[in-house]
């Protein structure tokens, strides 16, 4: 049977990454992208058309997980053998501030998937939900598996979480191969702007030009689980491959700071960062130049973290033979590298 994946969120990091996969692996690829006033579709556009000169099926349909007629529509259009959610309203801060949005969309949008799935996808498809170590939140033990309790802590989280046991509740009582991927913290220079590690890279680029003054941020002693994303989609494609359906903790099994990250990115951009003050007076300084390149701002802060988010992939490791392989200061290197292309680039 020909595969033909179907990817809500194509024109995310994830969603551009796994495309390039499957193309390399000889699938049809069809994609939902949601409808918006300006061009959104950069991480994938090349893709698409270079796709097209190979005569391979790359085809993308306008919908929204939100409208359960229009993912029918697409439904019975592509045929999928395979589904990748991505669609999501990923960001936890904005997530209190656009609660019922997030939950529609990351909580009964996996719904309306999961139904539309039953009644017009082939027989025998399958379907990766992409969770999240927000799941976690306040869990009593570091690190987590996945049989470590969940206690969310942001609408983000808990809709997610419903989510995770929709996606297992038809996974038992359908007999569908359906799968949770619960993937900590992936970056790369694909990342979108509003999440630390490319506001990081993008914003020390830009000072690094004289196209801005200072990158303001909050704790920057929070620490993350943070892999490389590329990577973690290969292991989203051995969940589907494999002939059992299960649940898995995608991670690198190792935390660092903010602080950290900016300090390693800092220094790849020509930075030579000192920490002066201590709270919100915190600043970074540039020793080379002596102007303040980091600062403080109490409005980023999140709600205190009283757990470490480390993931254990263990089960991953065992069951589907993945493991990260980049490491965290090449990821930093890669990322703040990328950034100083594009800003010097002029795009």
């Amino acid at each position: 049977m020909r595969k033909i994946a179907l990817i809500t969120g194509i024109n995310g990091q994830d969603g551009s990454y796994l495309t390039e996969l499957l193309l390399e692996k000889g699938y049809d690829v069809h994609g939902i992208d949601r409808r918006s006033s300006q061009f959104n579709r950069g991480r994938i556009e090349d893709t698409r058309q270079e796709a097209q000169k190979r005569g391979q099926v790359f085809e993308l349909y306008y919908g929204d997980i939100s409208d359960f007629s229009s993912i029918c529509r697409i439904f019975s259009n592509c045929k999928p053998t395979e589904i990748y959610n991505f669609a999501s309203q990923s960001h936890v801060a904005i997530s209190f501030e656009e609660p019922a949005h997030t939950t529609d969309v990351n909580a009964n949008g996996v719904l309306r998937l999961l139904e539309a799935m039953r009644y017009f996808a082939v027989e025998g498809c399958r379907f990766y939900q992409a969770s999240t170590s927000e799941l976690f939140g306040n869990a009593p033990e570091t690190p987590q598996n996945e049989n470590s309790p969940f206690h969310p802590r942001s609408p983000y989280g808990v809709a997610k979480l419903y989510a995770y046991w929709i996606v297992k509740n038809y996974r038992e009582h359908y007999g569908i191969h359906a799968c949770n991927g619960i993937l900590y913290n992936h970056e790369s220079p694909r990342r979108g702007e509003n999440f630390v590690t490319r506001k990081i890279t993008y914003s020390l680029a830009r000072i690094k030009a004289g196209r801005q003054d200072v990158l303001k941020l909050g704790n920057i002693d929070a620490q993350r689980d943070w892999g490389f994303a590329k990577e973690y989609i290969e292991v989203m494609w051995k969940m589907l491959q494999n002939e059992q359906a299960d649940d898995y903790v995608i991670a690198t099994g190792e935390t660092h700071t903010v602080r950290e990250f900016i300090e390693k990115a800092s220094a790849i951009a020509g930075f030579d960062i000192e920490w002066e003050g201590k709270g919100v007076e915190e600043k970074g300084r540039d020793k080379k130049s002596g102007n303040i390149i980091v600062e403080i701002d109490p409005k980023f802060y999140r709600p205190e973290e009283k757990t470490i988010l480390c993931g254990d992939a263990s089960k991953a490791k065992r069951v589907l033979g993945w493991k990260p392989k980049t490491t965290f200061g090449q990821l930093v290197e890669m990322m703040m590298k990328a950034d100083l292309e594009l800003i010097d680039s002029g795009k």
